[in-house]
């Protein structure tokens, strides 16, 4: 990352969020200007398209704890423009606090800490291979393919080595060359008495390199937003709001590092008849008054199955939750949640003629029977 990245652009102001902003409110506010300045959503705006360059590089840093707070330490210890070489910012040289930082993210040891490794030791350091930012994107899936899985294609923006100098920096038919200051470490030593400081290299800012001819497109820094479109399986049993971490499939990393995660929140559509709680189904099925009260058995549909056949207790009240096993959400380990059918008592809108009377007579039949009288009783009670 360069200098301007570390020192002189405000990722706070750029996503509009106070320094003391919680990790949860950074990320809400990310994911709502992404979807506003979302390439796909304004094809041919170029002012927009930037803006979602500085979106997602501000959001790879300050969703990351650790990355976040070597960001407000360098801000903190170097100050606005501190270590700007000739020429000011537009000089077309960049420092690499990625080199700086290794130690968060190359997995080694170091970390801010690093600068001053030389304090005992004169020697240089190698610039260390960087892990690619973590990715975030989003899926709406249908109430079927979340239980079941699905492939979908999903189309990403991330940071990657730029493909019109293959990430070196410089232009076509040009190469960058050693530093002969650093001699390719990106830092150098500065005497302290009896100590030695190590601190970036002022002449290739840290990077071991130098460009004499920088790329058009990069501009020297070897980086540059790629879009692309990958096949991406979501398992089986999904859940709507479910974070999913594919590894290895965010942004491409530095130098030979590791690439990042992708990170896939995961949307699913309500569907008109089934239901879901947890790796069960759920749907409420209609039954007459005769078949709660005298039982029977009743057909049940299941999702994209044959229907199956339950039996109907005798005396079945309204709310009632029968249970066919194995026809739920597919588990992780392969198995099925089972399918939670509510009995529902339906009422007839209107009765006539032998049905007519056969209720009249089961009311007659059944007058003294009073179903509020422990209601009642109860109440007086209280």
């Amino acid at each position: 990352m360069s200098t301007k990245d570390y020192v002189e652009k405000d990722y706070y102001k750029v996503l509009g969020v106070p320094k003391d902003a919680s990790t949860t409110e950074i990320k809400k506010t990310y994911r709502k200007l992404a979807r506003e300045f979302h390439p796909d959503a304004n094809k041919g705006d170029t002012k927009a398209e930037e803006r979602f360059k500085d979106i997602s590089e501000a959001y790879d840093v300050l969703s990351d704890e650790k990355r976040r707070k070597e960001y407000d330490e360098a801000r903190s210890l170097f100050g606005t423009g501190g270590m700007r070489g000739p020429g000011g910012a537009g000089n077309g040289y960049s420092f690499d606090f990625g080199d700086l930082f290794t130690g968060s993210q190359a997995g080694g040891n170091g970390g801010i800490g690093d600068m001053f490794g030389g304090l005992f030791n004169r020697g240089g350091r190698q610039a260390q291979p960087r892990r690619g930012a973590d990715v975030e994107t989003e899926v709406t899936l249908s109430f079927e393919e979340a239980v079941d899985g699905a492939t979908v294609p999903l189309r990403m923006t991330s940071q990657a080595a730029c493909r019109t100098c293959a990430g070196t920096g410089a232009k076509a038919g040009t190469t960058p060359r050693v530093c002969p200051t650093c001699v390719g470490a990106g830092t150098v030593s500065r005497g302290q008495g009896a100590f030695a400081l190590s601190e970036p290299c002022r002449d290739c800012k840290g990077r071991g390199m130098i460009v004499d001819d920088p790329c058009p497109d990069c501009h020297g820094s070897g980086r540059a937003s790629s879009a692309r479109t990958m096949q991406v399986r979501i398992p089986a049993g999904v859940q709507d709001a479910q974070r999913i971490r594919l590894k290895g499939k965010g942004a491409q990393g530095e130098r030979g590092g590791q690439p990042g995660d992708l990170y896939v929140t995961v949307h699913v559509t309500a569907h008109p008849v089934f239901g879901r709680k947890g790796d069960n189904l759920t749907v409420t099925v209609p039954v007459t008054f005769p078949e709660a009260a005298l039982g029977g058995t009743i057909d049940v549909p299941t999702l994209n199955g044959p229907s199956v056949r339950l039996r109907l207790p005798a005396g079945s009240a309204n709310g009632l939750t029968l249970r066919a096993r194995g026809k739920g959400a597919t588990r992780k380990d392969g198995t099925r949640g089972d399918l939670l059918v509510t009995v529902e008592v339906t009422v007839p809108q209107q009765t006539t003629g032998d049905a007519l009377n056969a209720l009249e007579q089961y009311r007659d039949a059944t007058a003294s029977e009073d179903p509020r009288a422990a209601l009642f009783k109860a109440a007086e009670g209280a």
